[in-house]
Parts: C-alpha cells; sequence; structure tokens
C-alpha cells in the first residue's frame, strides 16, 4: 500500500527540518542529561524526576519518528510555476462569508501544514477543497454540520 503524499509548502517543509534537528541536536542531549541527573538521586521506583523523563524522552522520540515520516512521503510545492488567477496550493486567500460579512484571511496549506489559529487552512478541508481552482470573485459553497455557508473570494495573492 503506497503511502499518502504529504504536499508541503517550502516554508513547511523547513519548519519540519528545524524542528527534527532541534530534537535530535538538542531535545535529545537535554532529556539524556536529566535522566541521568535523576538516576543519581538513587531509587529509580519511586523518582517521579526520572519518571517524568522518560515520559518526556518517549514524547521526543515519537515526534522524531512522526517528521520522519511526513518527511519521507513528502512533496514540495512550487508555488512560482502556479497561475496567479486562481486559487492554489500556497495561495494567501481572503473571503468574506456572504450572510454575516465576516472577512477572514488564510493560507491554503497541505493537512500536515494546517493550523486555523495562524491562519492555515488545509486544502482537504471542505473550505479549503472549495476554494481549490476558483478566481478573485466567485463564490463558493460549502456545507457544514451547522449548514451551507457562501464564501466570496475577495482577494489572492502568492
Amino acid at each position: 500500500m503506497e503511502q499518502k503524499k504529504n504536499i508541503l509548502t517550502y516554508e513547511g517543509l523547513q519548519a519540519l527540518e528545524e524542528e527534527l534537528q532541534d530534537l535530535k541536536v538538542n531535545k535529545r542531549q537535554e532529556i539524556a542529561q536529566k535522566i541521568k541527573e535523576a538516576r543519581e538521586q538513587g531509587d529509580l521506583s519511586e523518582n517521579a524526576e526520572y519518571d517524568a523523563a522518560k515520559d518526556e524522552q518517549r514524547d521526543i522520540e515519537s515526534r522524531i519518528e512522526e517528521i520522519e515520516k511526513i518527511l519521507k512521503n513528502a512533496e514540495v510545492f512550487d508555488e512560482d510555476t502556479m497561475d496567479s488567477e486562481t486559487v492554489t496550493f500556497g495561495c494567501n486567500v481572503h473571503v468574506k462569508e456572504m450572510h454575516t460579512g465576516k472577512e477572514m484571511h488564510f493560507k491554503l496549506v497541505g493537512s500536515t501544514e494546517a493550523d486555523i489559529l495562524n491562519g492555515k487552512i488545509s486544502n482537504e478541508s471542505p473550505l479549503g477543497a472549495a476554494l481549490l481552482g476558483k478566481k478573485k470573485g466567485s463564490i463558493v459553497s460549502v456545507e457544514a454540520p451547522k449548514g451551507r455557508f457562501d464564501y466570496k473570494i475577495l482577494d489572492l495573492t502568492r
């Protein structure tokens, strides 16, 4: 079975590579020092610091494995080759929800990079998928659990 490709922007790829480097070089050394210091305190069976350090070590190793898996199946999207008139992966999009008039700005990214709190929505999300291929001025409809929402594309930039 073929692994799903992780579509990333160049910035997303760089951020993951930097995080991986930090985890491998800095965090591993920090946690090894914490474990060493906890061991020196004696009885490990009742040593909360040792248990906490080992839990942190497991979390770090798990995150390293997760990032390596993402990078192994990564496909970097070349934003420079895309049409600047239509919404594509990597676009910054300015939309207005037609019923409320609320305006939103976000960047359309892959599911690996999606972070709604930082203005990044996935191309696989209902809104992201509806916007793909549309032009400035288009109105798109999105079905959601709370009903149907219509959005007008006010602007898009690379």
